[in-house]
């Protein structure tokens, strides 16, 4: 049986300044109040980024926003959140991240089943003459999209 995935919050602007190299699936250790809020959607990682401290992956950055009817059970929506992996694959990404110019960006999250995944990108920097680039190819597809529905009609 396929566990059906529900996306919350999604980063469009990762896609935008990172080539995405590789791609994890890793849990995150929340508190209640902030389960409620996410399964209402509130949440934002657009200015979130991924670090690795100790041994253990933190996620710095990621808004959620305060459950309203939490009130003193309400934690600080900026904290960091510890992220779940195994050890190996952090052992990886720390091998990874020596090289000059990697990072980690989260990607999306989702609730998979009843848990909630975020999943992180082992990510290389773009330029801009690669974003103008991009820009450029996704014009050219709109464009050529747009002449076949009208040659369709």
């Amino acid at each position: 049986m396929k566990e059906s995935i529900k996306l919350i919050a999604n980063n469009k602007k990762a896609y935008h300044d990172y080539f995405i190299l590789k791609q994890y699936e890793c849990g995150i250790e929340l508190v209640g109040t902030e389960v409620k809020s996410l399964r209402m959607g509130k949440c934002s990682i657009k200015e979130a980024y991924v670090q690795i401290r100790k041994g253990e992956v933190y996620i710095t950055g990621m808004h959620i926003t305060p459950y309203e009817k939490g009130n003193l059970f309400n934690r600080d929506p900026l904290r960091d959140r510890k992220l779940l992996m195994h050890k190996q694959e952090i052992r990886t990404l720390i091998g990874k991240l020596k090289e000059k110019g990697l990072t980690l960006v989260p990607l999306q999250i989702y609730f998979k089943g009843s848990l909630i995944k975020v999943e992180i990108g082992l990510a290389r920097g773009k330029k801009l003459y690669d974003k103008r680039d991009d820009l450029k190819k996704k014009e050219d597809k709109r464009e050529a999209d747009r002449a076949m529905k009208i040659s369709l009609r």
